[in-house]
C-alpha cells in the first residue's frame, strides 16, 4: 500500500475528492490516500509543499506558479477546474465603503503572502488602475481571519471566493463590492517532485479515479441538493456555481497554457521574469 497526502481548501469545488475517498476508491488502487483541508489555502498548501508534510495539492493556478518560480520543488500534473474563480471583493456590512473607488489605498486583509487573496488583490489593483506598489496587505491566515479583520476595523476589504463567501453576505456579515474573476483556469494539481520521482504510477491512479469523477460530476442525481446541505449555501446558489463551474477531467496541461498564464502574470507584476514552462509542469500522461 503507498501512502499519499492531499489536501485542498474545504471548498464545494474539492467534494469529488470526498466522493472517491467516501467510495474507498484509491484503496481499490492500493493506494492509502489522506485528505487534508487547508482553510488557510493555497499560501498554506505550498509551504506544506515544500517542507514535505503534503504530496498532492489542489492550488490555485497563480498561487503555485509563483511559488514554484520561487523554487517550491513541485511539478503542476494538469489543471484540475478550467473555469475562472470568481473572487467577491468585500467589505464589513457597515462599511462606509459603497464602491469599488472607494478601497483605493485602504487595507486588505489576506490569508497570507504568496495566496489567492493576496495575489487577486494585485490584479483588482491593476483592473482599477491603482498602483500596486502602494497597497496596503494585513496577513489574517483563513476566511474567519478576514471576517475578524473587517469587523475590528483591522482591515478595509477582502477577497474570498465568490460563492463560499456568499451566505456571509446573505447573513449580513460582509457587503460585496464587486467581483473580480480570475484570468486563467483557477485550480491546478501539483505534485511535490520526489513523489513524481518516486511514486508516478501511484500518482497516475489518483489522478484517473478523480477525474472519471468530475467528468459526471455534475450529473449526479441530488448533487445541487447535496452541495447546498453540506457547504450551508442556498440551492439556487450551488445550481449557479455549477452552472458556470468547468472541471477539466484529464486533459494534459501544455507548455502555451503556462506561457499565456505567465505573460498575464507579468503584466499584473505577480511574476518578476518568465520562466521556461518545463520548469512548471510534468506531463504524466506521456
Amino acid at each position: 500500500m503507498i501512502d499519499l497526502k492531499v489536501g485542498g481548501v474545504p471548498e464545494h469545488f474539492n467534494y469529488p475528492w470526498y466522493i472517491t475517498l467516501k467510495n474507498k476508491s484509491y484503496t481499490q488502487q492500493n493506494i492509502n490516500l489522506r485528505w487534508k483541508d487547508f482553510p488557510g489555502g493555497t499560501g498554506d498548501m505550498c509551504a506544506a509543499l515544500r517542507n514535505g508534510t503534503l504530496d498532492i495539492a489542489i492550488v490555485l493556478t497563480e498561487g503555485i506558479l509563483k511559488d514554484i518560480a520561487a523554487g517550491n520543488p513541485s511539478k503542476i500534473v494538469q489543471t484540475y477546474v478550467k473555469s475562472s474563480l470568481i473572487w467577491g471583493i468585500h467589505v464589513n456590512a457597515t462599511s462606509k465603503f459603497q464602491k469599488i473607488e472607494d478601497l483605493k489605498n485602504t487595507t486588505i486583509a489576506i490569508s497570507r503572502f504568496g495566496s489567492g487573496s493576496h495575489l487577486m488583490a494585485i490584479v483588482n489593483a491593476y483592473n482599477q488602475g491603482w498602483d500596486a506598489a502602494n497597497l496596503k496587505f494585513l496577513e489574517v491566515g483563513n476566511l474567519q481571519g478576514g471576517i475578524d479583520a473587517l469587523n475590528i476595523g483591522d482591515a478595509d476589504y477582502f477577497m474570498w471566493e465568490h460563492f463560499t463567501t456568499k451566505p456571509l453576505v446573505d447573513e449580513g456579515i460582509f457587503r460585496r463590492i464587486e467581483d473580480c474573476p480570475t484570468p486563467w483556469p483557477c485550480f491546478v494539481i501539483a505534485v511535490r517532485n520526489e513523489v513524481l520521482e518516486k511514486d508516478l504510477d501511484a500518482v497516475k491512479k489518483v489522478l484517473n479515479v478523480i477525474n472519471n469523477e468530475t467528468a459526471h460530476f455534475k450529473n449526479i442525481p441530488g448533487i445541487a441538493e447535496t452541495l447546498s446541505k453540506r457547504y450551508q449555501q442556498r440551492l439556487e446558489d450551488i445550481k449557479e456555481w455549477l452552472k458556470i463551474t468547468e472541471w477539466n477531467a484529464g486533459k494534459p496541461i501544455t507548455k502555451n497554457i503556462i506561457l499565456r498564464i505567465q505573460n498575464k502574470m507579468l503584466t499584473f507584476n505577480i511574476l518578476e521574469k518568465k520562466k521556461n514552462a518545463n520548469g512548471f509542469i510534468k506531463n504524466i500522461y506521456l
